[in-house]
C-alpha cells in the first residue's frame, strides 16, 4: 500500500477515495460506499494512520526562546494592567504581537 498524505487524499475525488477504501479492511471505513467525502476522508485517515491536519515547522529562529520572550511580555502586560500604566501595557501588547508575528512568519 502506497503512503498517502492528508493533502493528497483531500484533493482526490470521492470515486478515488472509495476505490482506496475498498482495499482497506478496517472498521473505520466500513460502509464506505454510503459515506460522503466529508465522512470518508477522516475515516480513511484513521484507517491509514494519517494526521488530519498539517504540522508546521518553524525554521530560522529559536521557537523556545521566542515563546519564553512572549511569556515575559505577558507578565509585564499583567503588571502594567494591575498598576494602571497604560503606556507600558501598550508596549507589552505590541511586543507580544511582534513576537507572535515572527513565529508565524517563520513557519513552513
Amino acid at each position: 500500500m502506497a503512503e498517502h498524505t492528508y493533502e493528497e487524499l483531500k484533493h482526490q475525488t470521492i470515486a478515488e477515495l472509495r476505490e482506496l477504501a475498498a482495499g482497506i479492511d478496517h472498521e473505520a471505513v466500513q460502509g464506505y460506499t454510503q459515506l460522503k467525502k466529508e465522512q470518508l476522508l477522516p475515516a480513511l485517515c484513521t484507517a491509514l494512520g494519517i494526521d488530519t491536519h498539517e504540522h508546521h515547522e518553524v525554521v530560522g529562529i529559536d521557537k523556545g526562546k521566542v515563546k519564553a520572550e512572549i511569556r515575559q511580555f505577558k507578565l509585564r502586560r499583567d503588571e502594567a494592567l494591575a498598576g494602571g500604566d497604560k503606556a507600558a501595557y501598550k508596549r507589552a501588547l505590541r511586543e507580544i504581537h511582534r513576537r507572535k508575528h515572527e513565529l508565524r512568519k517563520s513557519m513552513v
